[in-house]
């Protein structure tokens, strides 16, 4: 396996997706609940058909709507094709019951439609609007970029419009995010070693970091509480950390992994923490706080302050803090390809290899409470 994603809708039972990637069974979708209290997962399978799946994300209006990127052969041609799904009704919250015997009730997903990508490509990854109402969404398919009008019942997607990656050789996309910032106008994708922004209305690229990463860029991240920083990791084995209004130099970079950075994650509420995980089977946590939103720990608000008192807490505030690694997690024996925080539980995160380990994990207590004391 190596598609997780968090369920976005779910914002109560911690719920993660994952994907299979099986070549001689049906392929399927766990739906994982983990309940906190007992610490116990439980498990519902769905069945996926129509292929491997290489990428799954979820609606964030709909918990019952999520889409998968899948290969599927036709004329002994292997083609990278999207398509928007429903769980049954049952399923679509999470907290219920397991039953104790899950082989015996596996259950389909109902196909709402497919993103028609006969013209465009193979699909790298599909991304829905942030902050919409689950009915907006984007996908890459080789060097294609097409944003996509769901229909009221979601049995139709209408493209909307659509941009070309133009250059020199086989340009291809490998992923990208939405930016939950600026009226999610704008998105980021990676190609090769470059990272591009795109701004969704004009459809035309507003800034490009060339050469972000010595190898190909895997994934990407937005900072959730600050507009313009961006996190980026590669084959290079390095997180680099980016302010998009000046592309020159990395804010920062990490190099804690000895392979291949699959994967980098802020977290949704404390945007210091952050996830990577890479093929060296290892799952990293990061305090990047100097470059957080709070990079010298909670500040007195300015209102509260008179200009002789404010002059004072100037002073006051000298260092910033340092910039370390948490922890690093080794319960995998494999390649890590995805790391996800839980939509539920700021301090919970799932990681992914690609033996079918699915590790769940929360930030350690004592790290917790200096944040939020």
């Amino acid at each position: 396996a190596r598609a997780l994603t968090p369920q976005t809708a779910e914002t109560d039972a911690i719920r993660f997706l994952v994907g299979t990637q099986s070549l001689r069974y049906d392929n399927q979708i766990h739906i994982i609940d983990f309940d906190d209290e007992n610490n116990i997962i439980n498990k519902n399978v769905l069945l996926h058909q129509v292929g491997e799946i290489w990428h799954i994300s979820t609606s964030p209006a709909d918990k019952g709507v999520l889409a998968t990127c899948y290969n599927k052969t036709s004329d002994s041609k292997v083609m990278t094709c999207a398509a928007v799904w429903r769980m049954p009704k049952e399923l679509e919250s999470g907290s219920h019951e397991s039953p104790d015997d899950s082989s015996s009730n596996t259950q389909t997903l109902e196909l709402l439609c497919h993103l028609d990508n006969t013209a465009h490509g193979n699909m790298a990854c599909v991304m829905w609007e942030p902050m919409g109402d689950g009915k907006k969404i984007i996908s890459l398919a080789d060097n294609n970029i097409l944003l996509w009008d769901l229909q009221e019942s979601s049995d139709e997607a209408v493209l909307s419009s659509s941009a070309i990656l133009e250059g020199k050789g086989q340009l291809k996309f490998t992923s990208g995010r939405w930016s939950p910032h600026h009226n999610c106008t704008q998105i980021a994708t990676a190609n090769d070693t470059t990272v591009r922004g795109w701004d969704t209305r004009s459809m035309r690229q507003i800034y490009c970091i060339e050469n972000a990463h010595g190898q190909l860029v895997r994934d990407l991240d937005f900072n959730p509480n600050k507009q313009y920083y961006l996190a980026s990791c590669g084959d290079d084995c390095k997180v680099k950390f980016w302010d998009t209004r000046n592309v020159m130099e990395p804010v920062k970079t990490l190099e804690e992994h000895s392979h291949w950075v699959w994967n980098v994650r802020y977290n949704h509420s404390h945007d210091q923490l952050i996830l990577t995980g890479s093929s060296d089977s290892r799952v990293i946590l990061s305090n990047m706080v100097s470059i957080s939103s709070e990079p010298f720990g909670h500040m007195v608000d300015d209102d509260e302050l008179s200009d002789q008192e404010d002059q004072h807490q100037e002073e006051k505030i000298k260092e910033p803090l340092q910039d370390s690694v948490i922890a690093t997690y080794e319960e995998h024996e494999d390649s890590v390809y995805a790391v996800e925080w839980s939509s539920a539980d700021p301090w919970l995160f799932a990681s992914l290899s690609y033996d079918g380990r699915l590790v769940i994990n929360r930030v350690p207590r004592a790290l917790k409470y200096h944040i939020l004391l």
